[in-house]
């Protein structure tokens, strides 16, 4: 688990907290499992498992034993590799998840006391978290890899051809509301970019602006239709801004591919899904490794 991976159950937590109720817990710490001589107590678990509970996590006994085994095989593989986590990063976890419930960290330990939770148990989750976060950096990211060639190919498939222009645009907005009458009678009588400026003048809160080059791609798909079907000198049809009426009029316009900005969002996805799965296999090597005695 990652420290990104605990916003989904901690948002369940705030509702659960507010109907926890409080029980007794052990009185004595028995051993119930030991991951490369390091013990995990029943007391872990049954903390765990009230945790899981406020959560909604219904995986219980075996759910909470999984996850503690799995974070005192995170951790040790970051002392491993001479990483540490300080108490002030988990102190600092801590008060961004009572901030994220509108809280403050003294009543997210009440509320967690009320459920019978000591506060340690989700410190010692965040702990890992954190840890296998800097395990990542150090020793996963660096074996992804992604297919620059693969990338090309399936961008190459995304773009279509309204997409395949290069455009200098000038962008005219008529500000505030109740313009469309006046921005759709200086469309009609719009004749070209050199004009633009001029054209203004005889209307009243216009503001002409160079955008410069944009290429297709980096437009929303409706607007990059639009501005495919124009030629130079036209104007597209005014559309809402927050200001309010902006059209954007073709100075110039050549067919090109560019396939930056699709490659960025591929690469983005493809470098996610393989460092989930490097992540997941670096990690099923360690437990496949590791001497898991349960009691």
């Amino acid at each position: 688990m990652t420290f990104a991976d605990l916003r989904r159950p901690i948002a369940a937590l705030f509702l659960a907290l507010t109907v926890a109720s409080t029980a007794a817990l052990p009185a004595y710490a028995a051993t119930v499992v030991t991951v490369n001589g390091e013990a995990i107590s029943d007391v872990q678990v049954d903390q765990r498992i009230r945790l899981f509970r406020m959560e909604g996590n219904n995986t219980g006994r075996n759910g909470a034993l999984e996850q503690l085994i799995t974070e005192a095989i995170q951790l040790q593989e970051a002392a491993r590799l001479g990483i540490s986590v300080s108490n002030s990063q988990v102190d600092e976890a801590f008060l961004q998840i009572a901030r994220n419930l509108n809280m403050s960290r003294d009543r997210l330990q009440q509320m967690l006391q009320q459920g019978g939770v000591n506060s340690d148990s989700l410190q010692a989750r965040l702990r890992a978290a954190i840890a296998w976060n800097a395990v990542a950096e150090q020793a996963i990211m660096p074996s992804v890899q992604i297919s620059e060639l693969e990338l090309d190919q399936q961008a190459a498939q995304k773009v279509a051809d309204y997409q395949n222009f290069d455009y200098i645009l000038k962008e005219v907005t008529f500000i505030g509301n109740g313009r469309s009458g006046q921005a759709n009678n200086y469309r009609a009588n719009f004749a070209g970019c050199d004009g633009a400026v001029q054209l203004s003048l005889t209307y009243n809160d216009v503001a002409v602006v160079d955008i410069g080059r944009r290429h297709a791609t980096q437009m929303p798909d409706a607007l990059a239709r639009e501005l495919a079907g124009l030629n130079v000198g036209g104007l597209t049809k005014p559309r809402a801004v927050e200001s309010g009426l902006s059209m954007l009029a073709v100075c110039e316009k050549v067919q090109a591919q560019d396939l930056t900005f699709v490659k960025g969002g591929l690469r983005e996805e493809a470098g996610s899904q393989a460092y989930e799965q490097e992540a997941k296999a670096y990690l099923d090597r360690l437990r496949a490794n590791a001497k898991i005695i349960r009691n």
